[in-house]
């Protein structure tokens, strides 16, 4: 059974471990690793509200354990959208729990009245394209050269699910 929870002071080692894995890195938008301080004082000022903060963190737990994040970020509070981040554990990876999370995700943003959620992928990440194709999100626009990779630069595709 999969969850989403607020984060907790005691996610601090799972916030670690993920933000300063240079294999997330290329996902995302940081390239630096966070200290103990630091991702201590995140989680102690996060008010946990998306309208609040313009992003909200959630725990991914499986069997109440802590095996990743689900987030909404980049929230727009005009046009009422706001982007996916995912991140699971390596050791548990490959057993639908981003499914799972990106589901619940999906049920929280209409909880929030939000109109759509999205995702940008790079083209050569096919266990994301598969996840999203098989959550009925709809491929909108592909980005030209939009992520650097170790090879050079890669398109992304931006994935959206709209809810009205």
């Amino acid at each position: 059974m999969i969850s989403l929870r607020a984060l907790e002071p005691e996610d601090l080692d799972l916030i670690y471990r993920i933000e300063n894995d240079p294999e997330y890195w290329r996902f995302g938008a940081s390239t630096v690793p966070y200290s103990r301080y630091a991702l201590r004082q995140f989680i102690a000022s996060s008010q946990n509200d998306l309208f609040a903060d313009g992003q909200v963190r959630l725990v991914i737990e499986s069997d109440g354990k802590g095996v990743g994040f689900a987030d909404l970020t980049s929230f727009d509070a005009i046009h009422l959208r706001a982007e996916i981040g995912l991140a699971v554990l390596p050791e548990h990876q490959g057993k639908h729990i981003g499914q799972a999370a990106v589901k619940c995700l999906c049920d929280y943003a209409t909880k929030l009245h939000l109109h759509q959620i999205y995702a940008v992928i790079a083209v050569t990440n096919e266990p994301a394209t598969r996840l999203f194709r098989s959550l009925a999100f709809e491929s909108s626009a592909t980005l030209k050269d939009w992520l650097r990779s170790d090879e050079g630069y890669v398109d992304a595709v931006v994935w959206q699910k709209c809810f009205d």
